[in-house]
């Protein structure tokens, strides 16, 4: 898939990825120059463990960073949408799967509200894309990364409540 598949949203979980991005862009970002900057003026910087770690800590926001305006760049905002039978993001699919029964959310883990105790798949994921667009008793299967086969049939597919 590319980078500019359109990515279902509440307004919740938008607005939870917009704050999180005006910290990191902005307290996080500032904190960690500062700790960069002090560990410089240490002195010799291929043994100084602080600086090191700030270095990591910065890599580690940078990606967070981009991750996230990745997200809000390609989403699209609203409602969930109204299950119609047809497995689609934004969507709690029950199925069985290899033989057990699992539901679970379909689309972006960060759609989940938080304390929300469902699993997420994402429409990227092999599971995921055997499923999207299948129909209540409608079968498909994926290949692990093993190579092993799984079976899943879709049992019911509700709409997302949050």
């Amino acid at each position: 898939m590319n980078g500019t598949t359109e990515t279902w949203l509440s307004q919740e979980a938008y607005d939870r990825l917009q704050a999180e991005l005006e910290h990191l862009q902005g307290p996080v970002r500032a904190e960690i120059a500062k700790r960069i900057e002090e560990a410089r003026d240490e002195g010799d910087l291929k043994e100084n463990g602080g600086y090191h770690a700030a270095k990591d800590d910065q890599a580690q926001v940078e990606a967070r960073i981009a991750q996230v305006v990745q997200l809000l760049r390609t989403a699209k905002v609203g409602e969930a949408p109204e299950a119609d039978g047809v497995v689609e993001p934004g969507t709690v699919v029950t199925a069985t799967i290899a033989g057990d029964e699992a539901t679970f959310l379909v689309g972006n883990r960060e759609i989940a509200e938080a304390g929300d105790d469902l699993d997420v798949y994402s429409e990227a994921s092999p599971l995921g894309r055997a499923i999207i667009g299948k129909r209540i008793g409608e079968s498909a299967s994926y290949e692990t990364p093993t190579g092993a086969t799984i079976e899943v049939e879709i049992k019911d597919v509700q709409t997302y409540r949050g």
